[in-house]
């Protein structure tokens, strides 16, 4: 009896698409998001296909991807805080006059 691996398309990567960043197919929703939503917001699967508008096999897909590419969608998604964190610090500096200067 031979073996048969099945595969399900349902992640893909453009480099012209989020930079290159893993997506659920057909849509723009990163993996990062998805993981974010499960791992940090403790978002159930359903909840998540709710939320985001998506079946739950793409949701069960985007978190099996993560977990086979977690140390590479971690980095991403610490990238993606520390830009954040800039951009937060340069806005809330630009609203008021340095109290020395």
């Amino acid at each position: 009896m031979e073996t048969t691996i099945e595969s399900i398309d349902l992640i893909a990567t453009n480099p012209h698409v989020r930079g290159g960043r893993p997506f659920i197919a057909g849509t723009s929703i990163e993996i990062a998001v998805i993981a974010i939503a499960k791992i940090a917001g403790g978002q159930e699967p359903e909840e998540i296909a709710t939320d985001y508008e998506l079946s739950l096999s793409q949701v069960y897909a985007a978190l099996a991807y993560y977990y086979d590419h977690k140390s590479a969608v971690d980095e991403t998604i610490q990238e993606r805080r520390q830009l954040a964190q800039r951009l937060k610090d340069i806005r809330l500096g630009s609203r008021h006059t340095p109290l020395f200067g």
